[in-house]
């Protein structure tokens, strides 16, 4: 009966280890339920919408300071570039992008278990915000612009 479980608890310390290994990469779903990948982009770290909230108000970058950028589709669209992993849960230096509002700013996030922290400030962190995310699935079906 002993052997039977060996594997069982294998494959949750394997599963734990591979969720401890990620860091702050990987799905995180988003507060209003969007989920955005964060990836390595060459040395860096960033992070692009890859599945939309279903009763998302708008498919385009609507609220985006240029005219010229506001028609282009939010689906695998880049919101956070030039993120600097400092440890596998942490990443600073950073600039996010908001499309609800189409401000940018300075960033960092910070993983703590199944949650991602990130602050997002202009100028200094004391006058920002922190948004918390959730982890989400790695098989999500990702949006089509």
């Amino acid at each position: 009966m002993r052997r039977a479980w060996i594997p069982v608890l294998l494959l949750v310390a394997l599963t734990s280890a591979r969720g401890q290994n990620d860091g702050v990469l990987g799905n995180w779903r988003n507060p209003t339920g969007s989920i955005i990948q964060i990836y390595r982009c060459g040395a860096d770290v960033c992070a692009k919408l890859v599945v939309l909230r279903p009763n998302a108000p708008s498919r385009v970058d609507g609220k985006n300071p240029n005219p010229a950028l506001r028609s282009r589709a939010l689906c695998g669209l880049q919101i956070g570039s030039k993120f600097h992993l400092t440890g596998p849960g942490h990443a600073e230096g950073g600039q996010l992008y908001d499309p609800q509002s189409g401000h940018t700013y300075s960033g960092s996030m910070t993983r703590d278990g199944n949650l991602l922290k990130l602050r997002g400030y202009i100028a200094f962190s004391i006058f920002g915000r922190t948004e918390t995310w959730t982890r989400a699935p790695d098989n999500v079906t990702p949006c089509k612009s």
